[in-house]
Parts: structure tokens; C-alpha cells; sequence
């Protein structure tokens, strides 16, 4: 690799570094790093999250749910998934929509968050 070469994030063009490409897994990993405090799996694993939708320009819009409407993280944990996205590189704005339809269910939950909490 010499040093012409860019990084997997960004790209080099004649006018210089162009802004970094925002990718799903990129803004998947950050949303991982979210966990639900009653429940030790983080949100994208319990099925939370319903939707990213990444613009040219850098915003992303997620629409998540929680796992009961009376849930009582209902106003950190979308904060929380804000922050988290804003992290990733390239990512100019972050929106966090809470939606109930459809409403929640353990069948969401991916296998590894099933067999963290012995749900099998």
C-alpha cells in the first residue's frame, strides 16, 4: 500500500480527500454499541431497529422500536442510537424515528441475542 492509496473511508480525488462514504455496516456496527439496560443485548441484536436509510449527504434516518410502549428507556435509547450514528465518519445528521407498527416481538431477535438470553 503506498501512500496515494486511500483509506477504505474516504477517496482521493484531484481536488483533494473527498468526505467519507457512509455505509450500512458502518452504521450498523455504531448502533451495536447500543444496549437496552434491562436487557444485556445490544438493540440491533433484539431486533429494535426497523430501518437505516443513508442520503448522499451524509444524514441517516433510523427507525427503531422498543420492546413495549411503556418501556422505560423510551427517551435515552433513541438518543442514544443518535449519538452512536453521528460517531461514524461521513455521517452529517442523524434522525431517530420510534415507531410501533410493526409492534415488537421476541420473534425479531436474532439468533445470537436468543441464545445470549437463553430464548431457545
Amino acid at each position: 500500500m503506498n501512500d496515494l492509496t486511500a483509506s477504505p473511508h474516504s477517496a482521493w480525488t484531484p481536488d483533494g480527500e473527498t468526505s467519507p462514504r457512509v455505509t450500512e455496516d458502518s452504521v450498523i456496527a455504531a448502533i451495536c454499541n447500543v444496549y437496552d439496560p434491562e436487557i444485556p443485548v445490544n438493540i440491533y441484536e433484539l431486533g429494535l431497529i426497523y430501518a437505516v436509510d443513508i442520503h448522499d449527504d451524509g444524514k441517516v434516518k433510523v427507525e427503531m422500536t422498543l420492546t413495549a410502549p411503556g418501556c422505560p428507556s423510551a427517551q435515552e435509547l433513541p438518543e442514544q442510537v443518535q449519538n452512536a450514528v453521528m460517531t461514524v465518519p461521513g455521517v452529517t445528521a442523524c434522525d431517530v424515528e420510534t415507531v410501533w407498527d410493526p409492534p415488537w416481538d421476541p420473534s425479531r431477535m436474532s439468533d445470537e441475542a436468543r441464545l445470549q438470553l437463553n430464548m431457545f
